[in-house]
């Protein structure tokens, strides 16, 4: 068994690394130094990942996983929005099987996902808990959703402070039959969100947004030619972007470009690269401007990300 644990990351690309079984990619939204913290608990089938982050961003997550994969938020905050669709505080979403989506948050954020394998549901559960083949927002009722916020809030916590009581077979079995009883009720109680044909439209056009982005994972890529690329004009993928990521194409094609421009310089030698040669590689020609933008964003000069990993 793995073991449970707290690791904390202060750069987004590490962040995106420590999601296992998932291909992620991460831009933040505002300046300032960028951490969070991911706390894991590992039990006999049930694996619970809980996460705490500073900073608002866009998420890219694409779902190898067959496991049934469950998220919910662990406490009231700044809204998270999934595909265009706000996650409301006391929801769970239930994710698809091996569907990408984009996860946008307005503010620091806490949250939780919950997998366990498909057949484990269907033992504990009275209906069909199969991952749906468009991913699903549920609103559980209070009380039921109350529990299961308990329970998992006390996962994270063994796993800080006594991750040895987890790697106890008969004391880790016994949480994880609480956690999937009390997950099985919130979605038997809960409203059901049914998603409609123009967002599943929408969804379309993102993933196709996002396989251009991955065709082309190292070269910097501009709003006509994706638009060009997803087969539809500039203002509906305006419109989609906005929906999906809280922001139009342009801006985060920018932030796209500076964080692949930020990777550039950590993975650099002084002696070897110059700024300037990160830079224009990632089309910016305005050399003064990108490293302005590029402070404002990441909280340091270009110069200093390209030196500071060599120290």
């Amino acid at each position: 068994m793995a073991h449970s644990g707290v690791l904390s990351v202060t750069e987004p690309g590490e962040f995106a690394e420590a999601f296992h079984g998932a291909n992620v990619n991460i831009s933040v939204l505002t300046p300032g130094d960028f951490n969070a913290k991911i706390t894991r608990a590992y039990l006999p089938s049930l694996l619970i990942m809980r996460v705490s982050e500073s900073h608002p961003r866009i998420l890219h997550s694409v779902v190898g996983s067959d496991r049934a994969i469950f998220s919910f938020q662990t406490e009231r905050g700044p809204g998270i929005f999934r595909n265009g669709v706000e996650l409301p505080p006391n929801g769970i979403a239930r994710l698809a099987r091996h569907q990408s989506y984009f996860q946008r948050s307005l503010g620091p954020v806490r949250w939780t996902n919950m997998s366990l394998p498909v057949e484990e549901l269907h033992t504990a559960a009275s209906c069909d808990l199969t991952p749906p083949q468009v991913e699903a927002i549920a609103t559980p009722a209070p009380t039921a959703m109350a529990k299961l916020q308990r329970l998992n809030a006390a996962a994270g916590s063994l796993a800080e402070s006594a991750p040895e009581v987890i790697d106890i077979p008969e004391a880790a079995r016994g949480l994880e039959q609480a956690l999937v009883e009390a997950l099985v009720t919130c979605l038997g109680t809960a409203d059901r969100f049914e998603d409609k044909a123009a967002q599943r439209r929408h969804h379309a056009i993102m993933r196709r947004f996002h396989a251009v982005l991955e065709a082309e994972p190292d070269r910097p890529l501009y709003v006509l030619e994706m638009a060009e690329a997803v087969g539809v004009s500039v203002r509906t993928l305006s419109a989609c972007c906005h929906e999906h990521l809280g922001v139009g194409p342009k801006k985060y094609l920018l932030l796209r470009r500076m964080g692949l421009a930020r990777q550039a310089l950590y993975a650099a030698h002084p002696d070897a690269t110059t700024v300037t040669d990160v830079a224009t590689q990632y089309g910016f020609w305005q050399l003064g401007r990108f490293a302005c933008e590029y402070r404002l964003l990441f909280g340091e000069s270009p110069s200093l990300t390209l030196r500071r990993k060599r120290k």
